[in-house]
């Protein structure tokens, strides 16, 4: 096995919300991380998690074979958590995923860890997740022993799901669409600690498929009641009609958020793992439920002001 101090990860997306938390377990590791970003300027914030020497960045586009090749040369693992919406869908979550598994197969990387989505497949509604599912295909076809997960919603400090949950619920009224879709929310930690995993020991782990998700299954509109029981609010539960968030969608639009028809069209099924494939058991990880650390984040929504560092207590169902 590789001394941690001999491993380089190169993650590409590394400062997004996911990313910066896969940067900081890779970084309790002693693990060195390259940072594969179109703006590395905007990446120092990373810095202060890691020891000296052990962080550094790349300019690099998913979508420029030549940058992409460069940013993973001497990497002995490599880990793209590139996702868009929007017309460079199919740029990004295709040509850009083969580019990636291309270049660590000809740089002889020994790990590729690709996040997908839960859903993805060639015959999805979505455009997200017909490109997601695509983008595996190209991904196995160029690096085989890839590592790939499938993510439900994620939620974190920075998430911009229960953030935008609770900023809405300042609003005497709280619109919920397609509200008895159910998802199973995954703390960002403890998907962050899978992805470490998988680009540390791929003799674990590579080769195989997981979906990831949290303790709980909820629905919509359990997940804003959640958020709501947390910040002690209390606005009036709205529940949008379908064919009225369908039109608001063909819009762009929705009260308090943007939503796109391709957003609209995910939210046609469910967003959980189908228990086919493994989760974060085969990880070691015991999931997180929101009600257990949410209120590090949502406690500046609290209605009284303040918090008091009070925890919610709620039984995780699987």
């Amino acid at each position: 096995m590789i001394e941690p101090a001999e491993q380089l990860v190169t993650i590409f997306g590394g400062a997004g919300f996911i990313g910066r938390y896969v940067c900081e377990a890779l970084f309790k590791t002693g693990i060195r991380v390259r940072i594969a970003s179109r703006n590395p300027r905007n990446d120092y914030f990373l810095q202060p998690l890691a020891q000296i020497g052990q962080y550094g960045f790349e300019l690099a586009y998913v979508t420029d074979p030549a940058s992409v090749r460069n940013a993973v040369k001497s990497a002995t693992a490599v880990v793209n958590l590139c996702g868009v919406f929007g017309r460079a869908m199919h740029r990004v979550h295709v040509e850009g995923a083969r580019n990636v598994a291309d270049a660590a197969r000809e740089e002889g990387a020994a790990a590729l860890v690709h996040i997908s989505a839960i859903g993805a497949g060639r015959s999805a509604q979505s455009n997200y997740g017909r490109t997601k599912g695509e983008g595996e295909l190209a991904v196995r076809e160029a690096f085989p022993a890839a590592t790939i997960i499938r993510p439900s919603l994620v939620f974190g400090p920075e998430d911009n799901l229960t953030n935008r949950f609770a900023a809405m619920a300042r609003l005497p009224f709280l619109p919920v669409i397609a509200s008895r879709r159910n998802f199973q929310p995954v703390y960002v930690r403890d998907l962050a600690k899978a992805i470490a995993l998988a680009a540390i020991e791929p003799g674990r782990f590579a080769g195989k498929t997981y979906e990831i998700g949290g303790p709980q299954v909820m629905s919509m509109a359990e997940l804003h009641h959640a958020v709501l029981e947390i910040t002690a609010q209390s606005p009036e539960i709205v529940h949008m009609p379908d064919f009225f968030a369908s039109a608001l969608a063909r819009l762009g639009w929705l009260p308090g958020a943007p939503l796109t028809r391709d957003q609209w069209l995910m939210l046609q099924r469910d967003n959980v793992p189908g228990g086919k494939l493994a989760g974060l058991e085969a990880f070691g990880i015991e999931p997180t439920p929101l009600a257990a650390v949410g209120y590090e984040w949502l406690g500046r929504f609290h209605r009284g002001g303040k918090f008091a560092g009070r925890r919610i207590n709620l039984t995780a169902t699987s």
